[in-house]
């Protein structure tokens, strides 16, 4: 980002105010905690189009103050002149501040804190945090509607793609019957260059790491957690219920071995990190962030590297895909800005759609009863007999195998031993408490060396 004077990052002087085609109302004041990658972002994005925005929006956009941890941190952008606040809280509260823009990240503490202080003092609150409003966000959203200001999160999933507002506003008319997609970016691209370049998990998430793609301790993202919260909102936006992050099943991709790539792919499927929020048939809402096979030929499966998509199926719009950069400064801080805008435009919807008085308690599918096909993979050891067991084991649960391949290994150079076969089958389609009931028997009848590998395979 280039470096930035003071006179640049306010966004309208009396020269653009001169050139407006239409009077400009009293500016949209707003406060900014949280200056890191998505918050000089927006910097840099008001410095460049605050002219413009002010023109279509009526008003110019004004920034009355600015919170970090680092005063003096060098960001390519002059914010001396501008005020300073070392408390997000105080900021919150201040008199002059009509948004408070919450960057800083986190579901407790400081930031709650500060979303909560500005919502009770009457202050529209835009944020990113989509770990704070999964954990507290039907409480934030009722006391934004009891103080008549906005709570905006569209930057909160799926970075620069429109998705809250889709749901929101374009098929606010539809009953949505399924939401579902491709929601963190780190995973798609391990997964990618896996199936690409034939490279194991380990090395991929080191290179992940080295392009800033991954964090030094990449759990949140690799074991489903960051999907798991993006999830959450979309859930509670698609259905109408209070959003309830411990309802969300989730398992990451750190089980994925090179073997599951290649024998998806041989079967004609791309393994991806789905999140998917679907009314269950048995009643409920079924939740959960899991690997799952997609046809090769699927649209979801041609979105590759660091994107994001999100689909979302209404009853009459028909099914819809956005795909697009689910993070970084410049996607972010579009969103962040589009929620400003909403605010500047005038006109409060409830968070969540739904008021939050209204808003439906989270009931739980049960997992088990989801029917669906399924991979799974095997190390089978040699003994007389093992395969025959397995395959019985399943028959007991009625599940039918549609597929089965062994590849079985040939002894090592230094031992005698033969290594295990890997045995790769498909199901038919079966409840899931059944394909598990099977797994579990087979791995206490001692026939497998290794935990069992299952997947679903989603037909999108």
């Amino acid at each position: 980002m280039s470096r930035s004077s003071v006179a640049d990052i306010v966004p309208v002087a009396k020269a653009d105010v001169a050139r407006s085609r239409v009077p400009l109302k009293q500016p949209l004041t707003i406060g900014i905690a949280g200056l890191g990658t998505v918050g000089a972002g927006l910097l840099s994005l008001l410095s460049t189009h605050g002219a413009r925005l002010a023109e279509t929006t009526g008003r110019p956009i004004h920034i009355a103050g600015l919170s970090a941890r680092d005063r003096h941190k060098d960001r390519g952008i002059d914010i001396t002149s501008f005020a300073w606040f070392d408390d997000p809280v105080e900021m919150a509260r201040a008199d002059g501040i009509d948004v408070f823009v919450e960057l800083i990240g986190g579901d407790d503490g400081t930031p709650r804190l500060a979303v909560e202080a500005a919502l009770a003092s009457g202050k529209h609150v835009v944020t990113a945090n989509k770990a704070l409003l999964a954990r507290h966000g039907a409480r934030l959203a009722a006391l934004a509607e009891a103080n008549g200001v906005e709570l905006n999160f569209e930057a909160a999933v799926a970075g620069g793609i429109p998705v809250i507002k889709t749901l929101r506003e374009a098929l606010a008319a539809n009953e949505i019957d399924r939401v579902y997609g491709i929601l963190n970016g780190t995973c798609n691209y391990i997964l990618t260059k896996m199936q690409e370049e034939g490279r194991p998990f380990l090395s991929v998430l080191g290179e992940a790491q080295a392009k800033g793609y991954a964090e030094a301790d990449p759990t949140f993202d690799i074991g489903g957690f960051d999907a798991a919260h993006k999830l959450t909102l979309l859930t509670s936006l698609a259905f109408g219920t209070t959003p309830a992050l411990d309802a969300i099943h989730v398992e990451g991709i750190e089980s994925i071995t090179q073997a599951d790539i290649a024998a998806a792919d041989e079967f004609g499927y791309k393994i991806k990190l789905l999140g998917v929020a679907q009314r269950s048939p048995a009643g409920g809402i079924e939740a959960r962030v899991t690997p799952a096979l997609v046809d090769k030929d699927s649209a979801i499966a041609q979105v590759s590297g660091v994107t994001n998509c999100v689909a979302i199926d209404g009853d009459y719009a028909g099914s819809l895909m956005l795909i697009g950069p689910g993070a970084g400064a410049r996607a972010t801080a579009s969103a962040v800005a589009s929620d400003i805008l909403d605010i500047a435009h005038g006109g409060i919807l409830p968070p969540f759609l739904v008021p939050a008085a209204q808003m439906k308690p989270h009931v739980k599918a049960t997992m088990g009863r989801h029917e669906g096909a399924y991979y799974v993979r095997l190390s089978v050891v040699d003994k007389p007999g093992a395969l025959a067991s397995i395959t019985r084991r399943m028959a007991e649960q009625d599940v039918s195998l549609e597929s089965i391949v062994q590849n079985k290994p040939r002894p090592g150079l230094l031992s005698s031993q033969t290594p295990p076969a890997q045995v790769i089958m498909i199901t038919y389609p079966a409840p899931e408490s059944a394909i598990r009931t099977a797994l579990a028997a087979i791995s206490q009848d001692g026939n497998v060396a290794e935990r069992p590998q299952m997947i679903r395979i989603e037909k999108l």
